[in-house]
């Protein structure tokens, strides 16, 4: 039987031309995109600084988001990044995989024509050519430069200044790189991300790539990433307490400067601090520490995940160490250009074109000798506001006297009505023992207003529930009416607030030295409370063709809530005239010297007049 099968080879050979071809009837490799990049991907010395295979232990945060790729239910992935992470390599491994894996018309769109055509010669040829894989697959002589021919396929690179050549092609596969650097719409065209977009309606099964360094909070990447279905962040275990952590540049410390020591010295001094148990990170943990991190979801808007956000900064890139960050920001700190570079390249943030930006630490400053849940001895007037949320209800209670001087005596968080309804009718001592009460409290109505009108109708002589007005107005403050029928508050006050107003006077005066007319805190105040308070700061956005100012938050998941409840609270003082108080001191001062002089007069005329008896 043998004798026969061999017989039978030699009668009827395989050609060469035959084999290739049943090779390529055979099925894709059940492979992943980092799977496929280890694999086949080779990485040569012009363009990498570590040469050779690609390894995803290198930079492991990059595994999920080109594995992003392969998942089907996944439509656009976004990926807002810092500089030397990596992000540039992760795409061309996406385009290697779909190259060999799923040959499809695919387009990769760089900001202009001419960076298009350096990176076709210089990092995507080069990596066609290193890989035995995808060089059979190249054709390169039926190939241009911006136009490369494969087997099944054809990938077009395009630069967003040049609407003509993202038309009239239909994509699969579409890769938008440094968006933020794209030209705008002109009054001929529509912009290059919605022409690149239109490019993939004809398959039903189409993924789009977005990626790009921010550059401000009105720039396409930070919008595109806010608007994500999901956004995840890379978290690490600290080596010490093993809690996963976020890499943020505030925990990185550096010495304080001292005669004799320059920024390099004290550069490479810089640690990072855990911030859940605060033991010291150095650079030698960090390359373990990135490869048992993970992404974890910070945000979640819908239930079903078209589109994915992930946001990384440089602390997590292996080729920086810790002390060029510090180096960097102690460099660009005082350049404003300089530092606009360093907050969007280094830490993957946009940059606010602020007017006016306070800071948790200038609120611990204002922290006074008063223990919390005191009053102040010029104090005429309590306060109180009330931030309504799912879980909890966020409070604080604000002491006032002449000239709007203000101080916080207390801030919690409380879980039901009746809790709060407690804290506002308790009885707060001054230090001779006298007594105040919250005079008036304001509650937000902007999360369940049902329930807020309900318990303010009920604590009518201390409680109005408030909205923020969706606009600009007049006047800080103004009263309306709650118009719903059914409620137990029909027809009772609705108050309007500027929120923006009175963040301005809150932050004039939190840079006041305490005393008369500043905004201050309690001995001992916490940092979540300082944090929240500063949470937003003002900057300039667009309003049509218009720029306006405008306070926004500072970072897209900081917490505001306690910064709200005091806006509440100084819109109350507002309603209770708490801008006239030094008035009655006037008025009081003047009716004794009326009386004094009244009196002066009459003795002086008896005086003049007593020989007339």
């Amino acid at each position: 039987m043998p004798t026969k099968v061999r017989k039978w080879r030699k009668k009827y050979p395989v050609s060469e031309y035959i084999r290739e071809t049943l090779k390529k009837l055979l099925p894709p490799e059940n492979l992943s995109v980092s799977e496929w990049a280890e694999k086949y991907r080779i990485l040569d010395s012009q363009s990498s600084a570590m040469p050779g295979p690609w390894r995803n232990d290198q930079t492991p945060y990059l595994k999920e988001i080109m594995d992003e790729l392969y998942n089907y239910e996944t439509e656009e992935i976004c990926f807002c990044k810092c500089t030397q992470v990596g992000g540039s390599e992760a795409s061309l491994n996406m385009l290697g995989y779909i190259i060999q894996q799923d040959p499809s018309p695919a387009m990769i769109v760089y900001p202009t024509d001419k960076l298009g055509e350096s990176i076709s010669e210089n990092r995507i040829k080069p990596m066609l050519k290193n890989s035995p894989a995808l060089r059979q697959l190249f054709k390169e002589f039926q190939s241009q430069k911006l136009e490369l021919q494969f087997d099944g396929m054809y990938l077009t690179i395009s630069g967003a200044n040049s609407p003509s050549s993202l038309a009239s092609k239909a994509i699969k596969y579409l890769f938008l790189d440094e968006v933020d650097k794209y030209p705008g719409a002109t009054k001929k065209e529509a912009d290059p991300i919605s022409l690149a977009r239109e490019r993939t309606k004809t398959f039903h099964n189409s993924k789009i790539y977005i990626t790009s360094t921010p550059t401000t909070s009105d720039g396409y990447i930070w919008k595109n990433l806010m608007s994500a279905d999901i956004e995840k962040h890379y978290f690490v275990p600290c080596p010490h307490c093993g809690q996963y952590i976020e890499l943020k540049f505030k925990q990185l410390k550096w010495p304080e400067k001292e005669d004799g020591m320059t920024s390099s010295d004290r550069a490479d001094q810089t640690f990072y601090v855990c911030q859940e148990c605060g033991c010291i990170i150095t650079d030698q943990h960090k390359d373990k520490m990135l490869r048992l991190g993970k992404w974890q979801i910070v945000r979640e808007k819908n239930t079903t995940h078209k589109k994915v956000g992930y946001w990384i900064n440089t602390l997590y890139s292996p080729f920086v160490r810790f002390s060029q960050v510090a180096l960097k920001y102690m460099d660009s700190k005082d350049d404003p250009d300089e530092l606009q570079n360093f907050t969007n390249s280094w830490l993957a943030e946009p940059w606010e074109d602020t007017k006016l930006k306070t800071n948790a630490d200038t609120v611990m400053e204002r922290q006074t000798g008063l223990s919390e849940l005191f009053v102040p001895e010029w104090a005429k007037l309590l306060t109180g506001g009330v931030d309504v949320q799912e879980t909890c209800f966020y409070w604080t209670i604000r002491a006032w006297g002449d000239y709007i001087t203000s101080q916080n005596i207390a801030h919690r968080q409380a879980t039901s009505w009746a809790e709060i309804e407690n804290i506002m009718n308790f009885a707060y001592e001054k230090e001779n023992k006298d007594q105040l009460v919250v005079a008036l409290c304001l509650i937000d109505s902007g999360y369940d207003a049902d329930s807020t009108y309900d318990f303010c109708a009920n604590n009518s002589d201390w409680a109005m529930s408030v909205k923020g007005s969706s606009s600009p107005m007049m006047s800080h403050f103004k009263l309306s009416k709650i118009n719903k029928p059914d409620s137990k508050a029909f027809g009772m006050n609705l108050v309007l607030v500027d929120g923006d107003k009175y963040k301005d006077m809150i932050a004039a005066r939190m840079k006041k030295q305490n005393g008369q007319g500043a905004w201050m805190v309690y001995n001992g105040c916490d940092m979540e409370y300082a944090e929240q308070v500063t949470a937003e700061h003002k900057v300039n956005v667009k309003v049509g063709t218009r720029t306006v100012q405008r306070w926004k938050l500072k970072h897209s998941h900081a917490d505001n809530h306690y910064l709200d409840c005091e806006v509440y609270a100084f819109a109350a003082a507002d309603i209770m005239d708490v801008r006239y108080m030094h008035l009655d001191n006037v008025a009081e001062a003047d009716n004794g010297k009326t009386s004094q002089e009244e009196k002066t007069s009459e003795e002086s005329w008896i005086e003049e007049n007593e020989s007339w008896i």
